[in-house]
């Protein structure tokens, strides 16, 4: 068998339709379009969303609604349940530390939550605390120090 033996399956390869090419063709005076109306003319057809006149689906599904703050700052949480388990009496408490732990992923923006019980004077340094962390803290003789956002 040679490069010039080789044929495409009988019935794969059809042949292109010519329309409007006289009777004979099959295809010929209205070359498959019907008679009259929008379709049947050439040039611009329909918008792809039209509907015949119908309110279209893209207009019938609400798009975006409200708006996203550029300002909002996410924070990563930590509990102080947390850091009774990781933390040993008298330790600082630093974002990276809790990185280390892998309590929170990134070290940027962190904040203590007053989740569970705290009996361990810890000096914890965070981003942000709720107050009811800020309490517990301070009852168990820790401190709990802000650090400035970067």
């Amino acid at each position: 068998m040679k490069l010039h033996d080789l044929k495409p399956t009988p019935g794969s390869k059809k042949k292109r339709r010519r329309v409007g090419r006289g009777i004979s063709a099959g295809q010929g005076k209205t070359a498959g379009r019907g008679t009259k109306g929008q379709n049947s003319r050439s040039g611009r057809g329909l918008k792809l969303y039209f509907e015949g006149g119908q309110l279209p689906l893209v207009r019938r599904v609400p798009h975006t609604r409200g708006f996203t703050n550029i300002w909002r700052v996410n924070y990563e949480v930590v509990n102080l349940d947390s850091l009774e388990r990781k933390f040993d009496a008298g330790a600082e408490v630093t974002p990276d530390a809790l990185v280390e732990l892998g309590l929170v992923q990134h070290p940027a923006h962190v904040k203590v939550l007053g989740n569970g019980a705290l009996n361990k004077a810890l000096n914890v340094k965070a981003h942000a605390f709720s107050a009811s962390a800020k309490e517990k803290i301070a009852a168990a003789g820790g401190k709990a120090e802000e650090i400035a956002n970067e």
